[in-house]
């Protein structure tokens, strides 16, 4: 997000909880980037995805050049144990979000003569990973859309790109990682560490730009080499 005010960018973000998005509205007018604005959206609900689109269309009188797909939610837990209400809440949020939302964004991005897309997938949608078969299902059916996408609206000059982030740290992640976790991530992590959350949002902000012009289809894992790994151990 900031990456882009910086870069003069009007941003139009949503978030689910009214008082956090309002906090974060404050910060970043604070910060000196006035042309920010947001709306209160449950992505994982097709009606409020539609009033949010509207009220992207009527901001930027009907042009968009860029849209981030990064909503995600995980239940992580052996797969036998899922309900189908699980598997539903987290095919929502993840997936059907980015494919509608893109769907909704077309005629935007296609009015503005240049547009690009960035969806936010995850190491576990390239590489087995024990933290929830649904979410990582989520993940590698949205590195397909990303090449879909690039191809068959490359004509209409929209760009498709994915961000596949390896383990991030965020406020909400940090009391995930406890000692034990942390040293087993970091023994198959060639840079030895995790990421922080702006070397994930600097790689997203690039494809957004530009410098991007000639990138679409392809799928940056941002993940200290860790998918690149075979028998190296810190």
């Amino acid at each position: 997000m900031e990456e882009l005010l910086s870069f003069g960018a009007a941003v139009h973000t949503c978030a689910r909880n009214e008082a956090e998005l309002r906090s974060c509205l404050e910060r970043w007018r604070g910060m000196g980037y006035p042309l920010v604005t947001g709306s209160v959206c449950d992505v994982s609900s097709r009606e409020q995805r539609e009033q949010l689109m509207n009220e992207v269309a009527s901001l930027y009188a009907g042009k968009l050049n860029i849209l981030v797909n990064n909503a995600g939610t995980n239940i992580p837990k052996p797969t036998t144990e899922y309900s189908e209400e699980d598997v539903a809440h987290i095919w929502a949020t993840n997936f059907e979000s980015a494919f509608h939302l893109s769907q909704l964004s077309y005629p935007l991005l296609k009015e503005s003569g240049r547009g690009s897309i960035v969806f936010v997938s995850s190491v576990a949608g390239v590489v087995a990973t024990p933290y929830g078969t649904p979410y990582s299902g989520t993940k590698g059916a949205m590195i397909q859309l990303t090449k879909n996408l690039a191809c068959e609206w490359a004509k209409d000059h929209i760009r498709a790109n994915c961000v596949a982030p390896w383990f991030t740290r965020t406020p909400l992640a940090d009391p995930l990682f406890d000692e034990q976790t942390l040293a087993k991530i970091r023994s198959r992590t060639p840079l030895g560490r995790i990421a922080e959350a702006e070397e994930v949002s600097s790689a997203v902000a690039f494809l957004c730009l530009p410098a991007a012009s000639y990138i679409t289809g392809q799928t940056i894992t941002v993940d200290g080499g860790v998918t690149i790994n075979g028998f190296f151990f810190n």
